[in-house]
């Protein structure tokens, strides 16, 4: 849907659910890597209310986090840009004057809001706390309506700010961060669905941003009791040495509490936007910023280019468009991060700007559209280390390719290489085996044309 015919249509034809417009929203938390999904397979998730949302969409099941990192895929997310042009780095601020895909969006006469974490402020926490301070209305993105923090790791004392002048405000949250950010985003609905009934609608974007299940790994009693570390299921991939398994095991009790916490909170929009009548008309994108190792390959947290850092969840839902679970198939699309701005305006008809460089993909969700162009690969990047531990503290550049093949490189040495399809938990890397010689040249090839064309500067090795 879209035009000029659809910017014409009038309001009381939303209140109906019928609106030529459609409403979308984002979902989407931090470090929830793209296995940790029922419908993914995972053995230790409860997701039913993500799962269900999946057999109403698209599931993406090669998405990618290009830069697994929050502020740098916040940037993207924004942006449509690849991180080197606009937020290469942990604590580096959205650039001034640069638009975002709610500039877009407005443009087109959507309501704008934001809600939760931002991260784009630049603010440093070795200054002080992020969520004690004031984004700028400057700083935030160009959202109509925001009500945020720019970073916080500690769910239950969680601080959110806004507007301006003699509206401005900041309080603490009451409650359970994830419970408590979902109630400001129902509220928002709830507003939205009065105009509706008033003959007053005009169709929104909204992003509901959450930490969880970002460590510290904690959630509401209710939901940890429901979890004992020792009975969890650890990837293959976990190697057995004693304080690797022992770490792995405590996080995962209280990450896969967070996680089917914030399944709960998705269950609870999806009621009330079928309250207020918009669940016909709204698109729902669900999503992670990156992933988190939990012990996989010894290692823990993200900014590294393992299946457990890079992987996302990646659905397209909403009961407008009724799909039978849908996945991408075998060989999955590799959806970027820089390709869901321009996805997300496809799906409202909408067309990305020039300055964005990422790919619409919302042909794959809208029946009505005719099929496009499916990305032959994602481009992998760390463009500046941010030296946590347990992690990769070096800058590098990969590939990962829709037939089931990774490579990465540091400047000028190969370090990954693997066939995803033999080899889905990474266990047997391929980078030095002169057997897969004429494949890590292809894959170099094709690395450096990704180089060239994303405007980067890497030292691509030459075999």
């Amino acid at each position: 849907m879209g035009g000029a015919a659809a910017l014409a249509s009038a309001g009381a034809e939303q209140a109906t659910g019928e609106a030529a417009r459609p409403n979308v929203i984002w979902l989407f938390g931090d470090q929830h890597r793209g296995q940790a999904l029922g419908i993914n397979g995972d053995p230790n998730a409860r997701t039913p209310n993500i799962d269900a949302l999946a057999s109403f969409g698209v599931n993406f099941t090669g998405a990618v986090s290009g830069f697994p990192l929050c502020c740098p895929f916040r940037g993207s997310l924004l942006t449509g840009r690849y991180p080197h042009h606009v937020v290469p780095g942990h604590e580096y601020p959205l650039p001034e004057g640069q638009p975002t895909i709610a500039h877009v969006f407005r443009e087109a006469g959507y309501r704008t809001a934001w809600f939760g974490k931002w991260h784009l402020a630049g603010f440093k926490e070795a200054e002080g706390r992020s969520a004690l301070r004031v984004t700028t209305e400057a700083q935030r993105g160009g959202f109509e309506t925001w009500v945020g923090y720019d970073n916080n790791n500690s769910q239950w004392d969680s601080w959110v700010h806004g507007g301006t002048g003699k509206e401005a405000f900041h309080y603490r949250l009451p409650g359970y961060e994830t419970d408590e950010l979902t109630n400001l985003l129902i509220r928002y609905i709830r507003e939205r669905g009065a105009e509706a009934r008033a003959g007053k609608a005009r169709p929104f974007f909204a992003a509901l941003s959450v930490q969880p299940p970002h460590d510290p790994y904690v959630a509401p009693a209710e939901f940890m009791a429901r979890y004992n570390g020792e009975r969890l299921e650890l990837r293959p991939n976990v190697p057995p040495v004693r304080r690797i398994v022992e770490t792995a095991r405590r996080d995962l009790a209280g990450y896969y509490a967070m996680i089917e916490n914030w399944d709960w909170n998705i269950g609870r929009i999806v009621q009330v936007l079928r309250e207020e009548k918009l669940d016909l008309n709204t698109h729902l994108i669900i999503f992670s910023d990156h992933g988190d190792m939990h012990g996989s390959h010894g290692l823990f947290r993200k900014t590294n280019p393992y299946e457990e850092s890079i992987s996302i969840p990646f659905l397209i839902a909403g009961e407008k468009m009724r799909y039978s679970g849908r996945r991408t198939g075998r060989f999955p699309v590799r959806l970027n991060h820089v390709d869901i701005a321009p996805t997300t305006l496809g799906l409202c008809g909408i067309s990305k700007p020039a300055w964005m460089q990422g790919q619409d993909l919302s042909w794959l969700r809208l029946a009505e559209r005719q099929p496009g162009s499916e990305p032959d690969s994602a481009y992998l990047q760390c463009v500046v280390p941010t030296g946590h531990p347990d992690s990769i503290n070096k800058a590098w550049r990969g590939v990962i390719t829709r037939d089931g093949w990774k490579y990465v490189c540091f400047e000028n040495v190969s370090w990954l290489m693997f066939n995803l399809n033999e080899d889905p938990y990474e266990l047997v890397n391929l980078a030095h085996n002169p057997r897969y010689r004429a494949e890590r040249r292809k894959l170099i090839e094709r690395l450096k044309q990704w180089v060239a064309d994303t405007g980067d500067r890497f030292a691509v090795p030459s075999d």
